[in-house]
């Protein structure tokens, strides 16, 4: 796999939680890239239980949630140290988390075991960073929160195409994007000066340990609905786009339209039927 800078955070990442004791360790240690903070008074379980908040709270959002979860399987793109995975398999008979870094998925199912149903977890590594090792038409329901908008664009649409071609027929995508604001007159270009540092040989690996760097260079692309769905063309139906009730509507034809609260200022989610 080519070396892609934006996955340079992520490297990092994943060398430092193997170097940690236990996830809790990782919780605090780095925060640049799973919580935002650092800190002794951090732990896994806090951690966790913020997961179990969002979980419940977005399934609900998109009419997703219900007792049929219980014999269904979901496929989780971008699962991380498993702090939503954990409550998913608590939920769904079936989970399979993936993600780019093994290092993650080895953690994720630490956490799993902790807070969740250990048994009902299976891992997938992403190793090219923009395919799934998934059979077609395995999931009922795939996920992805917070990933996307970390990837190179064309392995975001990449990855969005996998995300339907490993749900069923019938079955549901819950994808989350990052799109085009205001701020991102200042944001887009200093996350390019970001991701320019990061290949240098001696700065780039401190740079990518450091919370706001991170957060800057780590957004590789903004993809909005339109480009989104047409890249999916007929492959969905029941296309409904849910965003932040402080952004304006998108208005695309034939697509429906909700708020939530939970839902960042910019970002939006696709909640779609797959055909």
């Amino acid at each position: 796999m080519s070396r892609r800078k934006h996955h340079v955070p992520w490297t990092a990442a994943g060398t430092a939680s193997e170097q940690q004791h236990s996830v809790d360790d990782v919780v605090r240690e780095t925060g640049w890239v799973f919580n935002n903070r650092t800190g002794e008074a951090l732990d896994l379980a806090a951690f966790v239980e913020t997961g179990n908040h969002e979980t419940l709270a977005y399934l609900t959002a998109f009419g997703l949630a219900g007792p049929q979860l219980a014999q269904q399987t979901l496929v989780e793109i971008g699962s991380g140290i498993g702090r939503m995975t954990a409550s998913f398999t608590k939920m769904f008979d079936k989970v399979i988390a993936c993600d780019l870094d093994a290092a993650f998925l080895e953690r994720c199912r630490e956490t799993v075991a902790q807070f969740g149903a250990p048994e009902r977890l299976q891992t997938s590594p992403v190793g090219d960073g923009r395919s799934l090792d998934i059979e077609a038409g395995t999931a009922d329901l795939s996920f992805c929160y917070i990933t996307l908008q970390h990837c190179h664009h064309g392995d975001a649409l990449a990855l969005v195409r996998e995300a339907v071609r490993v749900t069923r027929p019938g079955g549901h995508v819950a994808l989350n994007f990052r799109t085009w604001t205001a701020a991102d007159a200042v944001l887009w270009p200093a996350g390019k000066v970001v991701r320019g540092l990061w290949r240098l040989p001696v700065i780039g690996p401190v740079v990518a340990r450091r919370r706001i760097a991170a957060r800057l260079g780590w957004q590789a692309n903004r993809l909005a609905p339109a480009e989104v769905l047409g890249a999916l063309g007929a492959a969905i139906t029941d296309v409904g786009i849910v965003r932040s009730p402080k952004r304006p509507p998108f208005r695309l034809p034939g697509v429906t339209e909700t708020s939530f609260v939970g839902v960042h200022r910019s970002h939006w989610w696709l909640v779609a039927t797959v055909v």
